[in-house]
């Protein structure tokens, strides 16, 4: 598969730059596989649209104030992974301008790896600020609008955002079990290769308990909320161990042993995510709901509106 074919026209003006007033009042596009035309619903009537005995699965990662500021050279940058003893992996820029062995602030720049990634000690705890995306240029009023409800384990360089739209009385009407990936960068960073099979993930950290396991296992229905769930259930499907590092990497032709119904955003082109929900839906029918939800004017991208997959 060409990257190419992950591109898509998107008015710029459909780029979510604030989340919905109330989480819940996003829009939800529902579309099932197994016929019928879309529909189109509020997220608070996710539960209408699920069957009974439906596992719902959320990724229970907290973000952490990643993004930090340069002032000399101005810049920032974003913490992505701890490695232990105060180090961590982390994106720094402009990395032409920055010397390992140098201190920036409360971060000092330790072993460049390569594409802007650095090994660097953290002089403190993270105190930065909320490591929103590029595309949304406006401030962010309240910084838990870019935490799910159910946030608890920290670890998470960005939002596993189809979660956000989640409020506590909603999941109170959901039969709900949790698992843990932390984002990092194989989550957010751009393919790199023109051949979308050639991209090269870096893996991501995960846990989950052996109850919450057995649970998923023996549920009739799995709803996956987003991808990052979806890929630590695939993982753990094909023998993976419960808590370690995943790098798959689901792309068209994917066969999926875990998840049954899929809930997600809509993600950037050429983004490993948009091949995800490609995997799961079909390539053309993932085109035709895209084409569908820019005509319709629903909201794109991290604070934007959601797809239901059935």
């Amino acid at each position: 598969m060409k990257a190419s074919e992950l591109d898509y026209e998107l008015p710029p003006e459909q780029i979510a730059q604030h989340p919905a007033a109330r989480r819940d009042q996003s829009r939800l596009l529902v579309w099932s596989r197994a016929g019928g035309g879309p529909r189109h619903r509020v997220f608070r009537e996710l539960p209408e649209e699920l069957s009974p005995g439906t596992l719902v699965v959320v990724n229970d990662t907290r973000v952490v104030p990643a993004r930090i500021r340069l002032v000399e050279p101005r810049g920032e940058v974003l913490l992505l992974e701890p490695l232990g003893g105060g180090e961590w992996e982390g994106l720094a820029r402009p990395t032409r301008r920055l010397e390992p062995g140098r201190r920036y602030g409360p971060v000092e720049l330790l072993e460049h790896l390569g594409e802007g990634r650095w090994r660097l000690r953290l002089h403190g705890e993270p105190a930065g600020e909320a490591p929103l995306p590029p595309y949304i240029t406006e401030p962010l009023a309240d910084p838990d609008r870019y935490q799910t409800v159910y946030a608890r384990e920290q670890g998470s360089a960005a939002a596993p955002t189809a979660g956000l739209h989640f409020t506590p009385e909603l999941l109170a009407r959901l039969d709900v079990e949790r698992v843990t990936l932390h984002v990092g960068l194989d989550t957010f960073r751009p393919l790199s290769t023109e051949n979308v099979e050639d991209h090269v993930m870096h893996g991501e950290r995960y846990e989950v308990p052996e109850s919450s396991w057995k649970r998923i296992q023996a549920a009739e229905t799995v709803l996956a909320v987003g991808t990052t769930t979806t890929r630590v259930l695939e993982t753990l499907a094909r023998g993976g161990p419960l808590a370690g590092r995943t790098e798959l990497f689901i792309t068209p032709g994917f066969e999926f042993r875990r998840v049954d119904h899929l809930l997600t955003n809509f993600h950037l082109p050429r983004s490993t995510l948009l091949a995800l929900v490609m995997a799961f839906a079909g390539v053309e029918e993932t085109r035709r709901l895209y084409r569908l939800a820019v005509r319709e004017g629903y909201r794109f991208y991290s604070f934007g509106d959601a797809m239901l997959i059935l």
